[in-house]
């Protein structure tokens, strides 16, 4: 019955379960130390034998029969209708909020009759319920919470071996789960099942009258433990893409300040030196650089030189799989290296790249070289000869961090 019904629910569920990639993150952290944020609501997907659990308790039921004595208490601890039972359980968790399971309960009960007497028998019930895990259905996935509630509701088999019957049953319930560490977790169960009049080998007075008082009815408390089979148990969050792209953009702005000033340091300096009329390189017949307006010559062994060896490399910044430029804000700077490097008469390399995590390495290889098109062709707009740069494919890299920082344009420059 279990692996019916477990297939079908797995079809369906194929179709509404949420499987996310980002850059391949599927991990609470990235590979460099860097939290990634997770979805509250979203799990990456696992395969069919992931989330496996068996389970195992002792149950105190009470029945209550279709002729039984009106006189009769309802208290379901009362010893003419208490006896005690055990049930087994496999199950099967398809997202942190759906499962499904096969109990198996029984195996003695009590029924009283209309006389006042008890009638003892023995029973079995097989059901397959749906559970409902209502904590992180409404509050989110959280494989360390320590409580979950989980209504479950199902339909089974039922036998009475005293009385040789063998009917369907209904069956509903609400199961509390404890946590005790990532396999093992206690539950405590209640439950209800509801029989036609028939199962404890008694009639009702009118079977055909759909009341209650014509069906026989178990009241069960339960308690047990699960244990959740396989090496690897839950889910892992989805990343929050909103999250992460909030993250790039910030790190991305205060990369481009730190860029920004480094260049602009760089254009102080060479023009201290245009000053000098040395045309970004001081002569050997110079020893000094007059600032003039009543400032200090300065000693130009003491001024750092913007040779090519010494220009800092300036990155462009690419999304996911694209070759157009992130941000046009990037545009900024390349148009100071450019002058820059006119005003001094040196090439422009550029080197394009794609991170490792994303296509295979001819693809990746091919989308760093157009990259590198790309800010070259913005270059040629912007008055460098195309003669003057030089394009490089550096393929897949897996050197940065965070991990969207590996998809750039690496400037530098030669003679």
């Amino acid at each position: 019955m279990i692996a019916a019904l477990l297939c079908c629910f797995g079809l369906s569920h194929g179709m509404v379960a949420q499987e996310i990639y980002d850059d391949g993150w599927a991990a609470p952290e990235d590979g460099f130390g860097v939290e990634i944020p997770g979805s509250k609501h979203s799990v990456m997907t696992r395969s069919f034998w992931s989330n496996w659990y068996v389970s195992a308790g002792i149950t105190d039921n009470a029945f209550y029969s279709s002729q039984e004595a009106s006189a009769l208490s309802g208290n379901p601890f009362v010893k003419e209708r208490n006896a005690f039972g055990f049930e087994l359980t496999l199950g099967k968790w398809f997202t942190p909020g759906i499962g499904l399971r096969t109990q198996f309960d029984g195996v003695w009960g009590k029924s009283p009759t209309a006389d006042g007497s008890v009638s003892k028998f023995r029973y079995m019930n097989i059901h397959e319920d749906v559970l409902f895990n209502l904590s992180n259905l409404f509050y989110g996935y959280n494989p360390e919470r320590v409580w979950n509630f989980i209504p479950h509701t199902g339909l089974g088999f039922a036998r009475s071996f005293s009385a040789n019957c063998n009917t369907l049953s209904y069956n509903v319930g609400i199961q509390n789960t404890f946590r005790i560490n990532r396999h093992l977790s206690a539950y405590l169960d209640v439950s209800a099942m509801l029989a036609p009049a028939r199962f404890d080998g008694c009639s009702a007075a009118n079977p055909k009258t759909f009341r209650m008082r014509h069906w026989d009815k178990a009241l069960t408390f339960s308690v047990g433990v699960t244990y959740s089979l396989g090496r690897k148990t839950g889910w892992e969050k989805s990343p929050n893409l909103e999250a992460l792209l909030a993250m790039d953009r910030e790190q991305i702005s205060a990369l481009e300040m730190s860029l920004e000033e480094q260049q602009q340091e760089n254009m102080r300096l060479a023009a201290l030196l245009e000053k000098d009329g040395s045309g970004g390189y001081p002569s050997e017949s110079v020893d000094t650089l007059a600032l003039g307006s009543g400032g200090e010559d300065i000693p130009l062994d003491s001024i750092f030189v913007p040779s090519p060896e010494a220009f800092v490399p300036q990155s462009v910044f690419f999304n996911l799989g694209s070759v157009e430029i992130a941000s046009r804000k990037e545009l900024v700077n390349l148009k100071a290296v450019a002058e820059y490097a006119k005003a001094n008469e040196l090439r422009i390399v550029l080197t394009g790249y794609s991170d490792t995590r994303s296509g295979t390495p001819e693809v990746n290889l091919d989308i760093s070289r157009k990259r590198a098109q790309t800010v070259a062709d913005e270059l040629v707009k912007m008055g460098v000869p195309a003669d003057d740069i030089r394009v490089v494919a550096g393929g897949g890299v897996d050197t940065l961090t965070p991990y969207s920082y590996n998809r750039r344009v690496v400037i530098t420059l030669e003679q």
